[in-house]
């Protein structure tokens, strides 16, 4: 199976998930979950998942993008920007590109990571936050690194939670459909705990152990599992 999902930074809570078999690309699943987006948010995204219809389909959510592209994409500065960034278009096609119509503005920004080991010699992003007065070319630049986030919370679901095994245990596709979605939701609410003790601690939840929270839980369900059944009468 293969799945795609967005991740709020600030929780890593995995969010708007969408999974399909494994001949299904990321790309295919990423048109579903990034409807989800709202106008409130920004959103972040490897370059493996840019594309003119993607970038389109986001943006129609009200959502502002930071995306990574590749660095040789053809890119031509239409206005250089005091920091260094500059205005350009991207286009749906080639014929758009050699005729310069409907082009969609972005902004580019260049830059390079300096004494950090196994650094490529230099990273490109696009974005619609056109202000550079608004949104610098250096704090976009230190934010989109928080990309990374979404694969901690990978690794938490897929070893921490679920266990080092290599598939998982259901034997029918409906079965695993369930699977999954259990592991999602049983993500969700671990998550939700430690937000909900990172703000009555006053701390920030990446200081927050998800291990050591997940330990925590399975001790206490012995004790929830002792509950006896509701006395409300049933409903016939």
């Amino acid at each position: 199976m293969r799945f795609v999902s967005l991740v709020e930074n600030g929780t890593q809570v995995l969010f708007a998930s969408q999974m399909a078999g494994c001949a299904t690309s990321e790309v295919t699943l990423a048109k579903a979950v990034l409807a989800c987006l709202e106008p409130d948010m920004l959103c972040l995204a490897d370059r493996s998942f840019f594309g003119f219809e993607l970038w389109s389909l986001a943006r129609d959510s009200g959502a502002n993008l930071l995306w990574r592209v590749r660095k040789n994409m053809r890119l031509s500065p239409d206005k250089r920007l005091p920091d260094g960034s500059c205005l350009s278009r991207i286009y749906r096609c080639e014929r758009d590109w050699r005729h310069k119509t409907n082009g969609v503005q972005v902004r580019v920004i260049d830059y390079r990571l300096d004494g950090v080991t196994g650094a490529e010699p230099i990273y490109r992003l696009v974005t619609s936050l056109l202000d550079h007065e608004e949104a610098p070319a250096k704090e976009l630049a230190a934010l989109y690194h928080e990309r990374w986030a979404i694969e901690t919370s990978f690794d938490e679901l897929k070893t921490h939670l679920r266990g080092a095994r290599i598939v998982l245990r259901s034997r029918t596709p409906d079965l695993v459909r369930q699977e999954f979605y259990g592991l999602i939701m049983a993500h969700f609410a671990i998550r939700g705990l430690m937000h909900e003790a990172a703000l009555s601690a006053d701390e920030d939840p990446d200081r927050l152990s998800f291990i050591h929270t997940v330990r925590v839980i399975r001790r206490k369900l012995t004790v929830f599992a002792a509950i006896p059944p509701s006395t409300t009468p049933r409903l016939s």
